[in-house]
């Protein structure tokens, strides 16, 4: 009997609800392969900390049919309403009866365990409540000698409880979204995982391939053992959804051939670790030179209310704003259709109604503005914009961020069209975009570096330093950016052959 699919909402109530619970029901073959996994070492249960479903009960009966054992099936949840789905995807109430009802992570099992499987709840960190997110955070201080970053959601802290619980010789597979390995707090937490556990395989998916299709999260499965840590591990990429290549190459302690379905090499720890687990190896791609040795990446300017700041040229003349207080901006990713943002194209903007102005007031006492300022500013006030959290930490509440005009933009935030983006219109840009100020910013540098940052392999490597998403989306901060490898093709496309020796922008 199949699982019965998942019915994603979309938007409104019903998809808020599910990302507050943070449940998305693993298919079939995943629990499948993850199954084939844990059970190679003659275990005779699983434990599943977040049952849900039960998708990993009925891969884990169907395979110890198979296998000719009985496994008995150990898990929690705290949600009865999911267990009651558990019953409809054909599960018994003996079946589930050793399911205790329980917080994983804040009342753990007092035994430790042989087997252990699951896909935790993806609750973000801004999710969770303000004294869970301090219990959690004693928690990971406590285990791994350092506090993880605040930005940690749940479903890390449902892996670290689950190691510890895991015995001596003992397997675990976890499917978790791609901020496990790619988050602010990816290293040190990975330094103790494989300091003290053996990483064996990690498993990434082309979007194509994605168990979550309909997602916006990367899903990456670990494979790790209660075992002396060792110097390297296989990582495979899924290129075809429901393929039964997967479990056969788990299911065989990763020595059947991969069918054509799977794209699997072995890497070094080390390698993996600095490149990023759910990132494909280092290449010929990496030049030695990242983009922070010739540039320098801020935010855009974070407004606080852009429907109060950011103006159309129409609103501003009818408020009585003078020029004098007005700065050309750019603020969503949308507004720009290429990789370049020219003057008239803002003016194309400003004719289809978005607003391309912003109010930029310096910190000058209220009285000194001429009236239409201060009328603008009063009808601020009114809708409570001085009390909003970003807002009210200006003083005064109305200064705005100051950013020099950068040379180029990044659209940090894209579903396949993450990209840098040429600023001859001269606009300061909001927080859809990154600011990259070079070093060097003479023309014919300016030119050289237009070149590297647009060729397509100096692209490709922003999936080396982005945080991935669904669909192929990618996000990339200030300093990730920064750590960005310029292809070595890039820079010698851009006319320097001694780009080696770093001469290309001295």
């Amino acid at each position: 009997m199949q699982t019965v699919p998942q019915r994603l909402p979309t938007t409104g109530p019903a998809r808020e609800a599910l990302r507050e619970k943070g449940q998305f029901w693993t298919p079939d073959w995943i629990a499948q392969a993850m199954i084939g996994y844990v059970l190679q070492d003659e275990a005779d249960h699983i434990f599943d900390p977040a049952v849900g479903a039960g998708a990993f009960f009925k891969a884990a009966k169907a395979i110890g049919q198979r296998l000719g054992r009985q496994i008995a099936l150990l898990g929690t949840e705290i949600d009865l309403a999911a267990l009651q789905q558990a019953t409809q995807n054909g599960l018994t109430a003996d079946d589930l009866a050793l399911v205790q009802m329980s917080n994983f992570v804040l009342q753990p099992p007092a035994r430790r365990f042989q087997a252990i499987v699951a896909n935790p709840p993806y609750i973000r960190h801004h999710r969770l409540p303000a004294e869970i997110k301090a219990h959690l955070k004693s928690y990971s201080a406590a285990l791994l000698g350092t506090a993880l970053d605040g930005r940690a959601g749940l479903h890390i802290y449902f892996l670290l409880r689950a190691l510890q619980l895991l015995d001596a010789g003992g397997r675990l597979a976890f499917i978790m979204p791609a901020d496990t390995c790619e988050g602010v707090f990816a290293d040190p937490l990975w330094r103790w995982i494989t300091r003290h556990y053996r990483l064996e395989a990690v498993i990434t998916f082309t979007p194509a391939a994605s168990p979550f299709p309909q997602v916006d999260t990367n899903p990456i499965i670990f494979l790790i053992r209660h075992a002396e840590p060792a110097s390297g591990f296989w990582w495979a990429q899924c290129t075809e959804a429901e393929t039964a290549g997967l479990y056969t190459w788990i299911a065989s302690g990763f020595g059947a051939a991969p069918e054509g379905s799977l794209r699997v090499s072995r890497r070094q720890l080390q390698e993996g670790l600095a490149t990023g687990l759910s990132r494909t190896p280092a290449d010929e791609r990496w030049s030695g030179i990242i983009l922070g040795d010739v540039a320098r990446v801020w935010r855009g300017i974070a407004t606080g209310a852009n429907d109060f700041f950011f103006l159309t040229r129409a609103q501003a003349t009818a408020l009585g704003i003078p020029d004098e207080f007005l700065r050309l901006a750019v603020g969503r990713t949308r507004d720009v259709d290429g990789d370049e943002i020219t003057p008239a194209r803002l003016q194309q903007l400003e004719a289809a109604g978005r607003p391309t102005l912003l109010l930029s007031l310096d910190g000058r006492p209220f009285a000194d503005f001429p009236p239409g300022v201060q009328r603008y500013l009063l009808e601020g006030e009114k809708q409570g914009l001085p009390e909003r959290p970003l807002i009210a930490q200006r003083r005064p509440w109305y200064k705005m961020e100051v950013r020099a005009v950068p040379p180029f933009l990044f659209a940090y935030l894209g579903r396949r069209n993450a990209r840098f983006i040429r600023n001859t219109a001269g606009a300061l840009p909001l927080t859809g975009f990154l600011c990259v100020y070079p070093h060097q910013s003479d023309p014919v540098s300016l030119e050289r570096l237009w070149r590297v940052l647009s060729h397509p392999d100096t692209v490709a490597n922003l999936a080396l330093v982005g945080k991935s998403y669904g669909a192929g989306a990618i996000k990339v901060e200030p300093r990730a950016l920064e750590r960005l490898p310029l292809a070595g093709a890039a820079l010698e496309a851009a006319g320097d052959q001694q780009y080696r020796q770093g001469s290309l922008f001295s």
